[in-house]
């Protein structure tokens, strides 16, 4: 059992470090994209709505017309952007840390396999100790996002149960 979850923890890393991976190229993409359109319109109009488009939604408004159009004075100053996206090794590096990062997080939900010969009792515990962590995690997001944190780790704790009871259901 515990070279099974070892090995399930193993093959999370590698998937989500992969998704980050994946998502920073759509970012390259898209915002290559993105400056190709603003360049190849002269509708000022257009130039201000792709402008905003890539921004994140509360800072578009905070710009006037005058602004928008310098902003776009300046990004076509740029050098030409690369004919295909490129991930950078910063980003290489950072679809590594994801992998240490989940394959970490996730190792305390397997030390009860270590602990004990019985795999539905280890199981249990393992269950247990994944609700607690669902709890940290939430409450830790709810003082991050302003958010109440007792009440956003209880959230958290209340959704990871009914997924655990779900799982079990299922025959996990």
């Amino acid at each position: 059992m515990f070279i099974g979850a070892v090995g399930c923890n193993l093959a999370w890393g590698i998937i989500d470090g992969f998704m980050y991976l994946l998502g920073c190229f759509v970012e390259h993409g898209r915002n290559i994209a993105a400056l190709r359109a603003l360049r190849s319109t002269a509708d000022a109009d257009t130039a201000q709505r792709i402008i905003a488009d890539a921004m994140p939604p509360l800072l578009a408004p905070a710009f006037s017309p005058a602004e928008f159009e310098t902003i776009r004075k300046k990004l076509n100053d740029l050098p030409e952007p690369p004919a295909r996206p490129r991930l950078t090794k910063r980003e290489w590096l950072g679809g590594v840390g994801v992998f240490f990062a989940v394959f970490l997080s996730t190792f305390p939900v397997v030390v009860p396999f270590l602990l004990t010969a019985d795999a539905r009792f280890a199981l249990r515990i393992s269950n247990g100790v994944a609700v607690v962590m669902l709890f940290l995690t939430g409450y830790a997001f709810g003082r991050y996002a302003g958010y109440r944190p007792l009440r956003m780790g209880a959230w958290m704790a209340v959704l990871g149960s009914a997924l655990v009871a779900t799982a079990i259901v299922l025959g996990g």
